[in-house]
């Protein structure tokens, strides 16, 4: 078997989605996918570990504040040449994020998981529907001269 390590090219776009169950476990679980998947790709170590940080918020939001008993949440993931889109869509389209987060107080137990997805996203955003989804994304640049690289 040989040891060297192989590089996997990006195709034009490689695409990954998966059902989840609206639970910190499916959350969780989101985290592990994403993180194996992206392994499978050699993405840039910074935008793999900031990936990682994105999808665990995201899904965790899905399995908090977007659950609806009985109905799972998708994370998908795209890459392309240039950018990986994280996009997690759960079934309450009646709870938008907020499109600019404010700090919690200091003592908050939550209140802190979107401040974290503005500080590591290049872009983010909400979609909304069909009714009654809702679709929160982040995207992060794959080129070397992406800041903090």
């Amino acid at each position: 078997m040989n040891s060297e390590k192989s590089t996997q090219l990006l195709s034009p776009t490689d695409h990954f989605s998966v059902l989840l169950s609206s639970t910190l476990r499916g959350a969780r679980l989101a985290r592990l996918l994403a993180t194996d998947w992206m392994r499978t790709r050699d993405l840039p170590y910074g935008v793999a570990e900031a990936a990682e940080h994105l999808v665990a918020e995201l899904a965790a939001n899905a399995a908090t504040h977007g659950r609806v008993p009985g109905r799972d949440f998708r994370l998908a993931l795209q890459a392309t040449t240039a950018v990986l889109r994280i996009e997690v869509t759960d079934t309450r389209g009646d709870r938008l994020p907020c499109p600019q987060p404010q700090p919690p107080s200091v003592d908050a137990e939550s209140g802190r998981g979107l401040l974290v997805v503005e500080a590591l996203a290049d872009r983010w955003g909400v979609m909304q529907g069909p009714v009654p989804r809702k679709t929160v994304w982040a995207e992060l640049a794959l080129a070397s001269d992406r800041p903090g690289m």
